[in-house]
């Protein structure tokens, strides 16, 4: 199978489904809680009842699919999607917005899990380095555009638009993978569902050193620039003065450092080595959280300088996460889709506590953030100094 611009445009759709989940109705805050007379911790609550949902059945999602085959997993959950879509969009009151939310998080995930599984089942080295920054610039957009877009129908049409919206696109994606999705995991290569054989299988991979290191990496990085999209509307609304129509201030340069990194990483394939892309990655991350502390100590809040290092730090972590991925997934070729569900559990179980505990507390001010940012990004770089040494890295690799 060839690696093309169309295949990866799928791939990068149903990756999508995660973040416009999440980016969407981030400007809806608001609307939501005066809409359903509850204060915004509770309409919160709906961004972590989703995030922990999604993590929890990340669990599940690979190992399913390399039990019954990846299609057939990605069709059956758009599915239920679809139906939790439209649970949100007529919802009638906080707590089945809760529910509706949660059904949403056990599904979207699919697309995320199953897609890098589909990636490494046809693709090896640096081809699927190279797939895996196509894809990421495809779902790129996802995050650059949802909150826009999602501001615009919650001024026009309120926020049930947003949900219905969503459904629509649910529903498009639905069709286009039905027709052009194929089945990449054979039935001779599936591994049974059997409680035991599935106890086993996890216990293996959760219980190997090098899983842990690689899988809490790119998991530390996500929470490191989360922060900022789980208190988007605080950190927009109350510390920068923008309103819900200028969400683009924040999510339109951090999905272009995501394109910019991504494209480094496609480049880079085949012609530095992994190992070398993730320091590079390391080094835009390193700088950009020492440049946001040092702004938020010094100046006054801007729009343009308070994001800044947002922007940078983005182009770090695309460059570094396609190399992680792939040096992840290859620990364990006959269990990939497992493999890929137990980073995505760790990645989003993390970020469930950072919606929900951690950006709460340290949005309340910009410096907060800032600091936020800079523990996460540390102690995702001395896992990987660890895995380096462990993996005993020359320094010219």
């Amino acid at each position: 199978m060839a690696r093309t611009w169309s295949f990866a445009a799928l791939l990068g759709a149903l990756v999508m489904v995660g973040p416009f989940s999440i980016d969407l109705y981030l400007p809806a805050f608001a609307a939501i809680g005066g809409a359903f007379a509850v204060p915004q911790v509770a309409v919160q609550a709906t961004l972590s009842t989703y995030l922990f949902a999604y993590a929890f059945m990340m669990l599940w999602h690979g190992a399913l699919s390399d039990a019954f085959g990846r299609r057939i997993v990605v069709l059956t959950s758009l599915s239920v999607y679809a139906v939790a879509t439209l649970g949100c969009a007529i919802a009638g009151n906080i707590e089945s917005l809760w529910l509706a939310r949660a059904l949403q998080g056990l599904s979207a995930g699919a697309g995320l899990v199953v897609g890098r599984a589909i990636v490494r089942d046809r693709f090896h080295g640096p081809e699927a380095q190279r797939l895996m920054s196509q894809v990421t610039l495809v779902f790129s957009i996802a995050p650059a555009a949802a909150p826009v877009i999602g501001g615009i129908l919650l001024n026009a049409l309120g926020w049930r638009s947003i949900f219905w919206a969503l459904l629509a696109f649910v529903l498009a994606l639905t069709f286009w993978a039905a027709r052009s999705l194929p089945e990449t995991h054979p039935a001779a290569s599936r591994q049974p569902l059997h409680p035991r054989v599935l106890a086993r299988n996890y216990r293996t991979v959760a219980g190997h050193a090098g899983f842990l290191r690689l899988a809490f990496v790119p998991a530390l990085n996500f929470c490191a620039f989360f922060l900022y999209i789980a208190g988007a509307p605080a950190f927009l609304v109350d510390r920068l003065g923008v309103s819900t129509m200028g969400f683009g201030w924040l999510f339109i340069p951090l999905i272009a450092g995501v394109m910019i990194g991504a494209t480094a990483s496609g480049r880079a394939a085949g012609r530095i080595t992994p190992w070398r892309t993730v320091r590079l990655g390391f080094a835009f991350m390193g700088f950009a959280a020492l440049a946001n502390l040092v702004i938020c100590l010094v100046a006054p809040p801007h729009v343009a300088l308070n994001i800044a290092p947002i922007f940078v730090f983005m182009i770090g972590s695309a460059m570094a996460t396609p190399s992680l991925m792939v040096m992840l997934l290859d620990l364990f070729p006959s269990m990939r889709g497992l493999t890929s569900s137990l980073q995505g559990f760790v990645q989003f179980a993390l970020g469930g506590l950072v919606a929900g505990l951690v950006a709460p507390i340290l949005d309340r001010s910009l410096l907060g953030l800032a600091a936020g940012m800079a523990a996460f990004s540390l102690a995702a770089w001395t896992l990987w100094v660890i895995h380096q040494r462990h993996e005993r890295v020359l320094p010219s690799n």
